[in-house]
């Protein structure tokens, strides 16, 4: 095996243990938190993380048999909206008398920084990657994970200052038009 193979197959093992690491903090999450909205996000999130370690698992399998990069990882997609939508859909539904709990905040902002690091993981892998196949996978795993940080963040946001985020997200002017 080159200096090459052996940097990708580190680098999905290490993107493998980063995505079991984001599922396990979204179980915990979706036991404590205290709202609706954030256990329904939570699981969405979740269940994302899920769909990337299966991705990611057939990454792994395909390079240690010998096999390369293929597209077969291409098969394993969140069977969902996007999440700025979804979130939106159910910011609206429980509107802005939804409490929160400090717990709720706290988990927001560890997951927060988690995809952040996850984003930043995946950049540096993208900087090195040479297969078009392997570019194309960090690539949506990068739209993925920004995705997930939007949502996070957005939801502190909604979950802190409910009536600033329904400003910001109804575009409302001053003059009520």
């Amino acid at each position: 095996m080159d200096e090459a193979q052996q940097r990708t197959i580190d680098m999905v093992q290490t993107a493998l243990e980063m995505e079991e690491k984001g599922k396990a903090f979204y179980d915990k999450a979706i036991t404590e938190c205290s709202n609706e909205l954030g256990n329904d996000i939570f699981t969405k999130l979740r269940d994302d993380e899920l769909v990337h370690v299966e991705r990611i698992k057939d990454i792994v399998a395909d390079l240690t048999g010998g096999k390369g990069w293929t597209d077969s990882w291409k098969t394993h997609q969140p069977d969902h909206e996007d999440l700025g939508t979804v979130f939106r859909q159910l910011a609206e539904k429980h509107g802005k008398n939804i409490v929160a709990s400090t717990g709720d905040i706290e988990a927001l902002a560890v997951g927060i920084d988690f995809e952040q690091k996850t984003v930043t993981f995946y950049q540096e892998a993208l900087a090195r990657a040479e297969d078009v196949m392997e570019r194309a996978f960090v690539e949506q795993m990068i739209e993925e994970e920004k995705g997930h940080h939007r949502v996070l963040s957005d939801m502190k946001l909604y979950l802190e200052h409910p009536e600033t985020w329904f400003s910001e997200h109804e575009h409302q002017h001053l003059d009520g038009a």
